[in-house]
C-alpha cells in the first residue's frame, strides 16, 4: 500500500507538508539562515516521538475511563559531538491517582508506538528527480 504527502518551499527557509488535510509549517531557527516562525523539521521528527507515545497512552486509558489530566511525557535527548541524536527518554509522569495495576502496561503500550517501531527498523528511503510541468 502506497500513500504520499506533498511538500511545498515558502518564502525563506519555510516548508510546508501537506498531509491528510492538514498544513504542517516549517521552518529553520535564525541561526540556521531561517526566520524561526515554526520548528524546524528535525523538531517535529523528535516531537514526533513523543506525541506518539501521548496518544498510545490516551488510547490505553480512554475504554478504561482513566482520567488523562496529571499525565504529562518529558522527552529528553542526547547528541555526540557530531550533533548526532544518540539516545532519546522519555518520562512519563503519572498522577498518584493512576490505577497502579496499570503502570506497567503504559510501558508496554508505549514501546507498541509505530514512530518508535520505524525508528527501530527503518525503512529504505528512495529520492529521485524528475521533471515536472509548470502549474
Amino acid at each position: 500500500m502506497s500513500q504520499e504527502l506533498h511538500v511545498t518551499l515558502g518564502a525563506g527557509r519555510r516548508v510546508t507538508a501537506h498531509v491528510g488535510g492538514f498544513e504542517i509549517h516549517t521552518d529553520q531557527s535564525a541561526a540556521h539562515g531561517g526566520q524561526g516562525t515554526a520548528p524546524e523539521p528535525f523538531d517535529l521528527f523528535l516531537a514526533s516521538i513523543g506525541a506518539c507515545a501521548g496518544a498510545y497512552i490516551s488510547g490505553f486509558c480512554a475504554p478504561r475511563d482513566i482520567p488523562v489530566d496529571g499525565i504529562r511525557l518529558v522527552q529528553s535527548w542526547e547528541r555526540n559531538e557530531d550533533q548526532k541524536v544518540t539516545r532519546v527518554s522519555l518520562r512519563i509522569e503519572l498522577p498518584e491517582s493512576f490505577p497502579d495495576k496499570y503502570r506497567g502496561a503504559i510501558l508496554r503500550v508505549v514501546d507498541k508506538c509505530s514512530v518508535k517501531k520505524a525508528l527501530a527498523e527503518p525503512p529504505q528511503i528512495d529520492t529521485e528527480i524528475v521533471t515536472s510541468a509548470t502549474r
